[in-house]
């Protein structure tokens, strides 16, 4: 069975760490830009410096650097049968690009999830998230200047993906497992 999942929620609903356990459970991987964005920062690249200037911000990094980056990597032999998004995609002009990157290879999306969580435990966990990973781009300013940049852009996804009748909500409180049943649930109701 292929799994082509999108996983949509503002930042700090727990995206992050269901992603990789539906992925282990699916046998996917799970893609995550911000991870992808971060890697490129260490090292330094060109996309990497063009990332920090905008995630320091608290925006979104352009489309056109996001896009290509996405597409190489569906690309990738691990993700021909499936992939988890998280992170991406995060505007309409994203869905476009993404739903013409999948229809080339005659492809899908399976389902589209969206965590949802209160927005101040998601300023608590990120706050949290910030002092135990030494992340300098989780303040408190920029974590809700993230959440407005997500209410703006990348909320209206939501109802895009609620009338392809291919959206599946899930709170994103509780515990991780209490998180990921639900999650599974969701899939599996979804699979029938």
């Amino acid at each position: 069975m292929t799994a082509r999942i999108v996983l949509l929620g503002p930042p700090g609903a727990g995206k992050g760490t269901q992603a990789a356990r539906l992925a282990k459970r699916l046998g996917v991987p799970a893609i995550s830009t911000g991870d992808i964005f971060r890697a490129n920062v260490a090292q330094h690249t060109e996309l990497g410096r063009t990332a920090q200037r905008y995630m320091d911000a608290g925006e979104y990094v352009p489309d056109e650097v996001t896009n290509t980056m996405v597409a190489d990597r569906l690309q990738a032999a691990d993700a021909a049968e499936g992939f988890l998004l998280d992170g991406y995609p995060r505007t309409e002009a994203q869905v476009e690009e993404l739903d013409r990157m999948l229809a080339e290879s005659g492809q899908s999306l399976d389902a589209v999830v969206e965590l949802t969580a209160d927005v101040d435990e998601v300023v608590a966990r990120l706050l949290n998230r910030a002092v135990e990973q030494g992340r300098k781009d989780d303040t408190e300013s920029v974590i809700r200047r993230r959440l407005e940049v997500y209410l703006e852009q990348t909320a209206p996804l939501v109802a895009l993906y609620e009338q392809r009748g291919i959206l599946l909500g899930v709170d994103g409180l509780g515990t991780m497992d209490e998180v990921t049943g639900r999650l599974e649930s969701a899939l599996d109701r979804q699979e029938r």
